[in-house]
């Protein structure tokens, strides 16, 4: 039975081939560029030329610890190398768009994370510019590339499930805001900056729904100013229906965070291992029920690869191959303006307590 997981793991794999790679340069020495981007990188046999980071000693730090050959002293500087095809964007939010304006008119391809833009008018306007120059941008929403929700999505391609009638993800934990300062004093918390994951996941297997409805508040006595526990419903066409439940204050010690795809023909479910122990976690789990293939049963599949770092290669190798072949990459700044337009229209959901659709202004 093993052999029919083949075709599965080949949709997983994050191989980056050699004749796809190209030199990288890092606008940010954050935690998540010494813990995820440059570890993955190095996995992936990719080329860091250097960082940039406005604590100047900080990306000195960071350089040493994972063996990047310089550091920038500007900006202006990484974007004037002109071995650099490519620019990770690793910056708060807010900075993000002035760096990838600037990268764009110094003809790199980007890799910029999530939230792609504070707004869609701003992300489109970055999207048009990259489309008048003909360079490449990829959104870092590597969930989609995490090896169990990757296989998850591949058994729902194959046909293993049949029809899916119902994507969930249930994530019950406690997450330690304090970690990143303006965080803790944004308006705007759980859906944009967490579980923005799970929503673009989900777009990654059902598409953009035409209905969403979403509640949100916060936990006596929490840090964060913002929402922390959000219960987001997307609507498909006929019956199909996908849940996001997500709670950041569970302050017992039982963390869960899971998901299940429902199916006409069968079911999978799965663990996000790296939010039971963060940012260490541990290995993702994944099974699968099949009617269609039948597997008599629930028959695991041998997840080998974790969210952190692993995953993160899958965004960089996607932009690559399209810089490389042609092509969008996976998920392309212009996609990922449909999960801007989902972010808003659950905000907007939850500010009114109506159902709103994506993409109207009411």
């Amino acid at each position: 039975m093993i052999d029919v997981f083949a075709p599965i793991a080949a949709a997983a794999d994050l191989t980056i081939p050699a004749e796809h790679r190209r030199p990288i340069a890092i606008v940010g020495a954050g935690a998540i560029v010494d813990v995820a981007h440059l570890p993955a990188y190095r996995q992936a046999g990719l080329e860091v030329t250097g960082l940039f980071d406005l604590d100047a000693g900080r990306a000195a730090e960071v350089a040493a610890r994972h063996g990047v050959p310089r550091t920038y002293t500007s900006l202006e500087e990484l974007l004037a190398d002109e071995r650099v095809a490519v620019v990770d964007i690793a910056v708060a939010p807010g900075a993000q768009p002035g760096v990838a304006r600037q990268a764009l008119a110094a003809g790199k391809h980007l890799l910029c994370q999530k939230p792609f833009a504070p707004d869609v008018a701003t992300g489109q306007g970055l999207v048009d510019v990259a489309a008048a120059t003909g360079l490449k941008i990829a959104v870092n929403q590597q969930l989609r590339f995490d090896e169990g929700v990757a296989a998850a999505r591949a058994m729902v391609r194959a046909g293993w499930i049949g029809q899916p009638t119902a994507v969930t993800f249930t994530v019950n934990i406690l997450t330690d805001w304090s970690a990143w300062d303006w965080l803790v004093t944004t308006d705007r918390l759980e859906i944009v900056y967490h579980s923005i994951h799970y929503l673009d996941a989900i777009r990654s297997i059902l598409g953009d729904p035409e209905l969403v409805f979403c509640t949100g508040s916060r936990t006596p006595g929490q840090l964060a100013q913002g929402e922390t526990r959000t219960m987001s419903t997307l609507v498909y066409p006929g019956e199909v229906r996908a849940l996001v439940h997500a709670t950041h204050e569970n302050r017992s010690g039982d963390g869960e965070a899971s998901f299940r795809i429902d199916g006409t023909q069968g079911a999978i479910k799965g663990t996000l291992g790296l939010l039971y122990d963060y940012p260490h976690g541990r290995p993702d789990t994944l099974a699968v029920e099949s009617r269609a293939l039948p597997t008599d049963g629930w028959l695991p599949y041998p997840v080998t690869r974790r969210w952190l770092p692993d995953a993160v290669a899958g965004p960089m190798g996607s932009l690559l191959r399209a810089v490389a072949e042609g092509g969008e990459p996976e998920p392309s700044g212009r996609d990922n303006l449909g999960t801007l337009r989902l972010l808003d229209a659950l905000y907007r959901s939850m500010d009114s307590g109506q159902s709103v659709r994506p993409g109207s202004s009411a």
